[in-house]
């Protein structure tokens, strides 16, 4: 089996670092031609959708690179070796509250970005339960929590 971990430095250091997602990959019998299943996991998340597979992939004919792009791609975009649609940030309304703030409701957050931002949100102050200060979203959006 192929573990593919991610791991993030925050500035570069190696005494900061923490796993944020996996990649098992499992070959499944022998042969020339393969058959491999992946299973993708976030720390956060858990496992991310379905496992995938690969079939028939010749066996030493490429870099071990190509199988894991493939595989992930797999996992990705309903068992195709193929990227599924470039993702784009999420359009999420933006409502005022009666005291002039602006605000954004979790609950109207797409997975996963709802859990990333949610967990970006620890000591921030908040217009009400279930909801987020514009504000911090627009900056969470770009890169500056």
């Amino acid at each position: 089996m192929l573990r593919v971990t991610v791991e993030l430095l925050p500035c570069g250091s190696e005494c900061a670092k923490r796993v944020i997602a996996t990649a098992d990959i499992a070959r499944l019998g022998d042969g020339a031609l393969g058959d491999y299943r992946v299973i993708l996991q976030e720390a956060s998340l858990g496992v991310v959708g379905e496992p995938a597979f690969v079939r028939d992939y010749p066996r030493w004919a490429s870099s071990v690179w190509d199988l894991t792009a493939r595989c992930v791609a797999a996992a990705l975009n309903d068992g195709r070796e193929e990227l599924p649609p470039r993702p784009v940030k999420p359009a999420v309304t933006v409502r005022t509250n009666d005291a002039g703030h602006h605000y954004v409701r979790l609950d109207e957050i797409p997975e996963p970005t709802r859990t990333f931002f949610d967990q970006n949100l620890s000591g921030s102050s908040i217009p009400d339960h279930g909801c987020a200060y514009a504000h911090d979203w627009f900056d969470f959006l770009g890169g500056q929590r």
